[in-house]
Order: C-alpha cells, then structure tokens, then sequence
C-alpha cells in the first residue's frame, strides 16, 4: 500500500478501534475518519467524502497515539551503555563526571534519534526531560531537533549541572523560554529536582516557573536523591498545582500521596527505570489507591527500550508481583488482579494527555487532533487471534507491529516504515557524538564505564546534585516494608 497523500481526508476502514473515550468504546470493524489534523468521524460503515483515502485496518487495533510524559532524549545517542548501571552509577557517569563533555550538536543527534525512535513505536507525543542543557545553545539545538521530526513534542528545561535557582534566572535562559512559548510550535515546561534542603533555594525557580506560565516536573521520591521532604517544601510553598508531573514518586509515604492527590498533580511511572536502578518500587498500587492520575514513560535509552508497550507490560507485572508476593507473605491467594490491561493502555495514551493538560489528545473522538496509531502486522502469527484487545496492546504488539502513525493529520509512519526519515543522516551524527565522547573519556574510561566501579567514599552516594552541598539522611530512610507504605 502506498504512503497516504498529504492533505487528502484518510479513512481506517474495519479495525477493531479502542477509542479511549470516557467510556472506553470499542468498536468492532470501525472506522476513523481524519480530515485535517482533525479526527472528523468515528463509527462503522462510515460515509466519507469523495477522494478520501482509504488505509486497510482489517484484523488490527486502531488507537489514539501514546504519550510518554518522561524521556531523557538527549541521552540516546548513548544507548544501551549503561545497561548494567544503579542509579547511583548513571548519577556519578552523567552528574559528576561526563555529562559535561555533551555538546550542542551531541544533544541534537540524541533528540533526533530518539524522536523518530518514539514515533516508530506508535509514541506521538514525548516529554523530552532535557537536563542536559548547560547553555542556551544546547537548549536550541534540543529545540531545533524537535521541530524537525514530524512528532509532538514537549521540551522540559533542565539543567544538572547547575542549581535550578540558578539557571532560571538567566535572563537568556528565560528569553529562550519566552520566544519558544511564544512560537506556540513546541510544547514546554522546566525540569529540576527539589533536594529537601529547610532552605528551599529551588523557590527561586517555582517562581520563574509561575511567572512564566510553565509547568514543573520533577523527579520525586527517588531512593538517595529526593525524599517527602522535597514534596512537603513544595506543598508548604503552595507550588504543588494540577500541572506538576511527578516522575517515579517511588520513595514516599502517605502523607506525600495525600498531598500530591489534594493538590491535582499526576505521577509519571517509569517502572522499567524503577524495577532496574533503584528509585523505588513502582508505586502503581499507592497512586490507584488515592486516585492519583498516572501517565507512562520509559526513562532513558541508555538501559532500556524507548516504547510504551515495553512500559505497559513491566507495569503490569510488577504491580501484579507485589500484589502477589504481599498476599503470598500473609498466607493469602490473589485470585483476581486489582490492575488490568484496560487500565494500562489507558495511561498510555489518556494518562498522558491529561498529565500535560492536553484534551484535544488521548482518545478517538470527533474533533480530538489526529494523532493514530494502527497495529497490524499480517506478517506475524502474533497478529491473530485478536480476542482481548487491551490484553493484545499491553502484552502482545510491540514497535515492529506498529503499521502506520498519523500525527497531527500527518502520516509519519506507513506500511512498517517511517516517512521521509533519513536514519543514514541520523546514524552518521549519532557516530560523531559517540566517537567524541569516546576520544574525550578515552579508551580505558569508556570501557570502565560500561561496568563501573562505586566511587570511593561515601559523597556521592548521599547526594548526586554537585550544585549544593547540602546532604540528607531522609533520602536514606528504612522503608518499614518490602515495599514501602502501604
């Protein structure tokens, strides 16, 4: 089948549609009709207007584009490196020792690749959490890079390498901030951590944030590095709003749920990330538990996959694992799960829009914007039977059964392959990158740092932000359980 022509309505004729609707409709043999960058139409049998084209759905899942709230993009020329890192490893590799050796054209060929990347797997939108920008010129090859993948994306502004209060006050930073909001092409928001210090010099940086209308999301309830100190900072500062994104929220209690649920804000579970490195059981069961909304995301591809399929299924067994494991320890048996593969799938697209306060995105509803993703793959003997369509979407599809992506009314992605990508040209800048970094570090500490050694001494294992010295036991707590407040 041939690339749908830009500018003509397209139909997705005779899939099952999970619509994501309030109501999470399902239609059997649906269709969804796009004119524009609008969805115009959803319903069987459809009429639609002369010279609409016309893309086969038949036996495959059409559904609204995933949204993936938390993703350090410009890290994905690195890929695969630290897949046997501790959180305490990437902090030491990347905060302390080389993540200062990223250049502007590095951080643009890490954004690239991961953008296509995401739209490859059916991921339209991405908050790219970009902690990487030590000067403006990094922050507008980050942005530059953006724009020029046919995605949505959201730049969150960050910066590890100096104190948030710090870095929002350059005026040069806020003017990059002005004219990019302004520009209205590319959504934003700042990024940066809250350490606990009684002090609060973060306020200084909640306050550019509400002066310049940007929402915050910052890593919380990390083990090591952020505690419910840095949420009750927050809270007492009234700087928790329904905007705030709090990635992993892996190390709190209750009382932090409790404030995080009270003020409106939305947690962005990484649970690959947490599962792996260390910030602390994914907290799926406690967010469920005081109604806080959830959103997915894969962290960085320097350990893991950058899709959302990979995201949907961790999260259901490691939900399901702890649900299991606390039954089993009070001699009790789970015979119905508490979290579905319904669920999921709707954290993956819903969760997201309505963590970045998106609702034209998420679902298949007349005049929702037009970002579709069709699974089909009559290729694959996995493609069929299609019985439980949330089940196929959060256990069974991955990115290589991803048939066609439509963003904005555009397709970027058609019969299996992305449109107009020019991976030679993204290969040969992610080698640059790579052969820099490499020839900077040198031999011996680039193979080191595949396999790292813990640094020696206890520093910085206590406190990985080098901006500020301050240090606290409270990121050290004991749990109380296995995992954690229940």
């Amino acid at each position: 089948m041939s690339t749908p022509e830009p500018g003509r309505p397209m139909v997705f004729r005779g899939g099952t549609v999970l619509t994501m609707d309030d109501a999470h409709t399902v239609l059997t043999d649906g269709d969804v009709l796009v004119v524009g960058d609008r969805i115009a139409a959803v319903g069987t049998a459809l009429d639609v207007p002369e010279g609409t084209q016309e893309i086969d759905a038949t036996g495959g899942i059409v559904m609204p584009g995933m949204i993936d709230t938390h993703r350090h993009m410009w890290q994905t020329a690195m890929r695969g490196y630290g897949a046997d890192w501790t959180l305490t490893q990437y902090f030491v590799w990347y905060y302390l020792e080389h993540g200062k050796h990223f250049r502007p054209q590095d951080v643009h060929a890490g954004n690239t690749l991961s953008a296509w990347e995401g739209l490859e797997a059916g991921v339209t939108t991405t908050v790219d959490w970009s902690h990487g920008l030590q000067t403006v010129d990094h922050a507008e090859a980050a942005a530059d890079a953006l724009l020029a993948v046919p995605g949505r994306f959201v730049l969150a502004y960050g910066n590890i390498q100096a104190g948030p209060w710090e870095w929002t006050a350059d005026p040069a930073v806020q003017a990059f901030l002005t004219r990019r909001r302004d520009e209205g092409r590319l959504g934003l928001q700042l990024a940066f951590d809250v350490t606990g210090d009684p002090a609060f010099p973060e306020k200084a940086a909640f306050e550019v944030a509400r002066e310049l209308g940007l929402p915050v999301t910052t890593h919380a309830g990390v083990w090591g590095a952020t505690s419910d100190a840095s949420i009750a900072l927050m809270h007492d500062g009234g700087f928790m709003t329904p905007e705030t994104v709090y990635v992993h929220a892996a190390s709190l209690s209750t009382d932090s749920y409790h404030r995080i649920a009270a003020t409106g804000g939305s947690v962005s579970v990484s649970t690959e990330s947490e599962q792996s490195a260390g910030q602390g059981y994914p907290p799926t069961w406690q967010v469920r538990h005081h109604d806080i909304p959830v959103s997915l995301s894969m962290d960085t591809s320097v350990w893991w996959s950058a899709d959302l399929f990979s995201a949907m299924r961790t999260t259901l067994g490691a939900d399901r694992s702890r649900e299991h494991l606390e039954a089993h320890a009070e001699g009790n048996t789970v015979t119905n799960v508490s979290l579905r593969a319904e669920q999921v799938v709707d954290w993956a697209t819903r969760g997201g829009a309505k963590a970045l306060g998106r609702d034209d995105l998420g679902s298949l509803e007349p005049g929702k914007k037009a970002d579709v993703v069709l699974i089909r793959n009559e290729h694959s003997p996995v493609s069929f039977p299609l019985l439980n369509p949330y089940g196929h979407v959060a256990f069974q599809a991955q990115r290589g059964d991803v048939h066609t992506v439509v963003v904005d009314g555009r397709v970027v992605k058609s019969g299996h392959r992305l449109v107009d990508a020019d991976l030679a040209a993204v290969r040969h800048s992610v080698d640059q990158t790579v052969e820099h970094l490499r020839s900077t570090m040198g031999e011996e500490t680039w193979q080191a740092g595949m396999n790292p050694a813990l640094p020696e001494g206890g520093d910085v294992l206590d406190n990985p932000y080098t901006y500020t010295d301050y240090k606290s036991d409270a990121t050290h707590e004991a749990r109380g359980s296995l995992f954690g407040d229940g």
